[in-house]
């Protein structure tokens, strides 16, 4: 999906254990620029572990990050109640008129993070 000469964002977790989307997780987007990184928005995880309202990146970042906040999501799941990945956060270069989708499949000791379509 173009959105014209801005870059646009989505995602979603998928809880790789449970074997279903990670609901309830707050992701926050960030872009950086020549004054550093801001935040654009946050968003949380619905019922099919997607995040349909990032807002667009502005036509001057180079960067986007994407900071997942899974420990409510994994704590409970974990003897000790604490999870081993309390955040992951994610760096990628992005280009103006393109579409990132950047899903992330998640385990109590692992992740792994790929750009889709």
């Amino acid at each position: 999906m173009s959105t014209g000469t801005t870059a646009s964002v989505s995602t979603h977790v998928l809880d790789t254990t449970a074997g279903r989307p990670a609901t309830g997780v707050a992701v926050e987007l960030s872009v950086r620029d020549r004054s550093g990184w801001s935040v654009l928005g946050t968003s949380t995880t619905d019922t099919d572990g997607r995040c349909a309202d990032l807002p667009a990146l502005p036509p001057a970042g180079t960067r986007a990050r994407l900071r997942f906040d899974v420990e409510p999501h994994l704590s409970p799941r974990r003897a000790g109640g604490t999870a081993f990945f309390p955040e992951v956060t994610v760096t990628f270069t992005v280009v103006p008129g393109e579409h990132y989708h950047v899903p992330l499949l998640l385990s109590p000791f692992g992740y792994s993070v790929y750009r889709g379509s």
